[in-house]
């Protein structure tokens, strides 16, 4: 699949690190370092505007090694980019940790998955197709 890409950035296209991977590192584009403090959030800019395929959606989901490693997350994930979105792709970063966090210009900062979604049409019933489960909630499956 091709996506067409305007890089205001500076900074290299996302790119798959391995062979098997789903996620695209997300650099931010930024003119000066931002520092989150912690339980602090910040729109971090990428530099990217993307033309995604109609059928098709942009996932933003947040970096493992980051969250693991400085405890600095996607606020929002994933985060939803739309086919007939056409601004910059920006993402919500939040300081999850006990220490402030500086994110630096061409710093990989999230990752992009893009994956084809289905459209629905609503069909209103009065009952639905009864199953084992029911309307068991959280936890209703078993302990772990």
């Amino acid at each position: 699949m091709i996506i067409r890409v305007v890089n205001t950035s500076g900074h290299p296209l996302p790119a798959y690190e391995t062979q098997a991977a789903a996620g695209l590192d997300l650099r931010a584009d930024l003119k000066a370092p931002v520092t989150l403090q912690p339980l602090e959030r910040a729109l971090i800019p990428t530099g990217l505007y993307l033309e995604i395929p109609i059928g098709y959606e942009a996932q933003v989901r947040p970096r493992s090694g980051l969250a693991a490693k400085k405890g600095v997350t996607v606020l929002n994930s994933p985060g939803t980019i739309d086919a007939d979105y056409r601004g910059e792709i920006k993402v919500i970063l939040v300081n999850l940790s006990n220490e402030s966090f500086v994110v630096e210009n061409g710093e990989r900062i999230a990752q992009l998955v893009v994956a084809k979604h289905e459209r629905v049409e609503w069909e209103s019933v009065e009952v639905l197709a009864e199953t084992a489960r029911g309307a068991g909630g959280f936890g209703s499956t078993g302990k772990s």
